[in-house]
């Protein structure tokens, strides 16, 4: 793609998000979304492969329907209750309305059949845009509604943990199980967003570092399925040695940075006095954890049948800069020291 379309596009990108961000009035919230919808297409399109189209077409359906929904339900709370601030959500029936839209334009469950299909067909550098940066702007709107609902968003959250382990189980796919990884994680950030929203942030931030890794580590080793990910401790080592554990801070074990998250949302879930859905949370969980070690399994402990050479890939050198991957990998893998310091951020 020519450099100046792709800054154009990415400039698009992020001037969508920040509308969105900056935006109190619903029409210009809306509109920084269109943006970002519409900056993001002919990044997933650019390859002309007829998965890459397919992934974009269903990607701009369910994202204008999600759309129209959003602006359908504004333009109702602005008749019922004759204003158009976001935070000023009196009225059950738009709120609920402006919920279950932006559920959609993330891919929460029951409304996320799209996400694991968009992925499928997108390369990972375009994936990773619509797991992490994508993901921002409905959230930020997500986050500023007064919910008057709260029903709702336990159940969207307690539908998407348990779709996302659920969903993920029989995927040989990479991508697939990562669209349902990303569904599993926004359930447990809806899941504690009305109780405590800074909880939520912080969530969603562990949630993008740790994404940022396992794409990376896919692209580096240009692994698009399970049997790609066997073959990769020919050709980089070291990185295969961190993958699993990189997967296993994204499944939430303890001496990990993904085990943060987890266990501040279940301790604020007890507190409020759901300790069903604090359990039922955590017995999902139990199930994304299972094909991340089914992951590491085919990582570390088989040796991949196709050792032959007309299926081994080339071992030239990579092109692609490892500084990001470091970073990210660091922070995916030792944070968790750090939470006292973050539940002091928190009470803030």
């Amino acid at each position: 793609m020519n450099p100046y379309i792709l800054a154009t596009l990415l400039f698009g990108l992020g001037l969508g998000t920040t509308i969105t961000f900056a935006s109190s009035h619903w029409l210009l919230a809306w509109m920084g979304l269109e943006m970002n919808t519409l900056a993001i297409i002919p990044l997933m399109a650019q390859h002309h492969h007829p998965r890459a189209v397919e992934a974009t077409t269903k990607y701009f359906l369910t994202q204008a329907t999600a759309a129209a929904m959003l602006l359908f339900a504004s333009i109702t709370n602005a008749w019922l209750t004759g204003q158009w601030d976001i935070q000023q959500m009196s009225h059950p029936l738009p709120t609920t309305l402006i919920t279950l839209a932006l559920a959609l334009k993330i891919g929460l469950a029951p409304v996320h059949a799209w996400l694991p299909e968009v992925l499928q067909g997108l390369d990972l550098t375009t994936g990773l845009i619509l797991s992490t940066w994508q993901k921002l702007a409905p959230f930020a709107l997500l986050l500023q509604i007064q919910h008057t609902n709260s029903t709702i968003l336990i159940m969207l959250g307690l539908t998407s943990t348990l779709v996302g382990g659920w969903g993920g189980l029989n995927q040989t796919q990479l991508r697939k199980i990562l669209a349902y990884s990303s569904i599993a994680h926004l359930g447990w950030m809806v899941l504690v967003m009305q109780f405590s929203p800074s909880l939520t942030l912080l969530t969603l931030i562990m949630y993008l570092i740790m994404t940022f890794s396992t794409f990376l580590v896919f692209k580096l080793n240009k692994a698009t399925n399970i049997n790609a990910l066997a073959t990769s401790w020919a050709k980089t080592p070291m990185l295969t040695a961190l993958a699993p554990l990189i997967l296993l801070s994204l499944g939430g074990l303890p001496p990990l940075t993904g085990f943060m998250p987890k266990w501040l949302i279940l301790q604020e879930l007890s507190k409020q006095d759901l300790a069903p859905t604090a359990t039922l949370a955590a017995l999902t969980a139990l199930l994304s954890l299972y094909f991340y070690l089914r992951l590491s399994y085919a990582i570390t402990l088989t040796m991949s049948p196709n050792n032959l050479t007309g299926t081994t890939p080339w071992r030239l050198p990579s092109s692609q800069t490892t500084l990001p991957l470091a970073i990210s990998t660091v922070a995916t893998l030792t944070l968790l020291p750090l939470t006292p310091a973050t539940m002091a951020l928190l009470t803030l």
